[in-house]
């Protein structure tokens, strides 16, 4: 099992895929990757050979900002909108979609199921005897 950025790479996998379970790596930066290495898409992860999977951990780790360097950029990208006070730091500090979607009627889940009319999710009442 190789292990590249703190993270196991699954060997039953198609080494494309397996580099999408590293936290900034898509399959289109994997794809890059694996071309700049002259490396097949298509091969497995436990055929590769031990050289080509020291040059993909050092490529991954100089190269890309990934795990938890990557987590903690964003951390501090975030801090800095509620420090700052805009709009999206704003919607981030409420727990709201930042993105400009709509939430009169998605978002439930975001804003914690609340229903604004008169008769939807009211339990029903006790029956007539």
């Amino acid at each position: 099992m190789i292990r590249i950025a703190g993270i196991n790479i699954p060997d039953d996998k198609r080494i494309e895929i397996a580099l999408t379970y590293i936290h900034g790596i898509g399959k289109s930066s994997s794809g890059k990757i694996l071309s700049s290495l002259n490396i097949s898409r298509d091969t497995r992860t436990k055929d590769l050979t031990s050289e080509e999977a020291n040059k993909l951990r050092d490529e991954i780790e100089k190269k890309y900002r990934v795990e938890g360097e990557l987590k903690h950029e964003i951390k501090t990208n975030i801090k800095r909108l509620k420090e700052i006070g805009c709009y999206r730091g704003i919607r981030h500090q409420r727990g709201l979609p930042v993105r400009g979607q709509r939430t009169k009627t998605n978002s439930r889940t975001v804003r914690g199921n609340v229903r604004r009319t008169m008769g939807s999710g009211r339990k029903p009442g006790a029956e007539k005897t």
